[in-house]
């Protein structure tokens, strides 16, 4: 099978990013597995109603860091792998999707940890600065993924909290 895999940035005045373009990519007849992580703007971070999100990028730079990325996944799980990744760029509002990243392998444990590993890398190493916009006027700028870490403790106490899981 031939090594396949899209890496692009989205201007978001021009289009949004289309989850179906990711999984109809990385499809094909010998993958049994396929795995995508959709981001989407939410509503409240650390506390603070969030009313939109700015991305903003140099498009070659990020490119060559995606294309890196998607060679450091292939080198870990071969060459029957087929990876996409896009990103926003621009405003979007609450709901909208920032990222989408996709795998498709042979069997669903390499698309779990590849796809993993690649929004991973695209979180913690794209040279992507993220502008929140605030309800009360206010505005934040961020360093790729330095909000995250706060957010993942309070996803995590948040899940191991929730009496509807067991």
């Amino acid at each position: 099978m031939e090594d396949r895999h899209a890496c692009k940035v989205v201007e978001r005045s021009d289009a949004a990013i289309d989850p179906c373009e990711a999984i109809d990519f990385v499809s094909s007849p010998g993958y049994g597995g396929i795995d995508v992580f959709i981001g989407k703007v939410r509503d409240l971070n650390h506390g603070r109603p969030v009313l939109g999100i700015s991305y903003d990028l140099f498009q070659p730079l990020v490119l060559n860091e995606f294309q890196r990325m998607i060679g450091e996944v292939q080198a870990r799980f071969g060459p029957r792998i087929t990876l996409y990744v896009a990103h926003a760029k621009g405003r979007l509002a609450v709901g909208e999707v920032a990222v989408v990243v996709a795998a498709g392998t042979p069997h669903r444990d390499e698309a779990f940890a590849a796809c993993r590993m690649l929004i991973e890398g695209v979180k913690h190493r794209a040279p992507i600065w993220k502008q929140e916009h605030y309800q009360d006027g206010d505005s934040q700028w961020s360093e790729g993924c330095t909000l995250c870490h706060s957010d993942d403790a309070d996803a995590s106490a948040a899940h191991d909290n929730n009496p509807t899981r067991r």
